[in-house]
This record gives C-alpha cells, structure tokens and sequence, in this order.
C-alpha cells in the first residue's frame, strides 16, 4: 500500500532541510539519525543522500529490514504554540550507483517510499476568539 504525500506536505517539506531517519538495526533496535533530504516528484518518494552514505548504519540496517520512520518537525510560533510536522513511515531502498541531488556523479542513496503519512500544524489554525 502507497501513500501519496499531499500539496500542503510537499510544500512544508520544501522549506525544511533536515529530518529524522528511524531504521531498525540488525539486533532489532531503533536507530534514528539526522539526515538532509529532498521530495522527488517525479517518484513520489522522499530521497536521501549524504557524504559516504554507503558506508553508514542507516543504509547497512536496510539490508535487515526495509521499515523506516521519516520525520520532519519545527515549532513555527511559541506565542501560540504551534508545532508543525510530517511524519512518513513506509519502506526504503538502499541504493546505490543511483543517480543523487548533492552530487552530479551516481552515488548512494537512500528512497523512502510512503505507505502511511501523519501531518498536523501545517495550516495555521484561526485565532481564537
């Protein structure tokens, strides 16, 4: 089952540069780790790329099991309090020789492909009267 992110998620996700990558390591703990990243369009996915990603846990801990979480979060006001995130679980690919957006050689790469999306904050909420 797929999960197609929506215009509103694609476009809070343009403005954001950093997330947080949940994989389950071999031993069957959660690993998550910082990871830059960008929305591919044209697949529907979400892709991350990153200096020696090949060589990192993350990508190894795909060759145990392909189940991640994404998260991209922020706090968009403290007066009121609002907190806007998006959350993306689905399967991931480790590949690598694949065609990368940080570098104009193939290299590694990690594609997230959704099966299930939770957002909230990301349209802000009418004030109160």
């Amino acid at each position: 089952m797929s999960a197609a992110l929506t215009a509103e998620q694609i476009a809070y996700l343009s403005t954001q540069k950093l997330g947080r990558l949940a994989t389950i390591r071999p031993d069957g703990a959660p690993q998550n780790n910082p990871v830059g990243f960008r929305y591919n369009a044209d697949l529907g996915t979400i892709d991350i790329a990153g200096w020696n990603l090949a060589a990192s846990k993350k990508f190894r801990n795909l060759a145990t099991s392909p189940h991640v979480a994404f998260v991209v979060d922020d706090i968009a006001s403290v007066q009121p309090w609002r907190v806007r995130c998006v959350e993306i679980r689905g399967t991931a690919e480790a590949l690598t020789e694949a065609e990368s957006y940080i570098s104009e050689k193939p290299d590694a790469l990690i594609r997230i492909h959704p099966s299930k999306v939770i957002a909230f904050g990301l349209t802000p909420e009418p004030p109160q009267p």
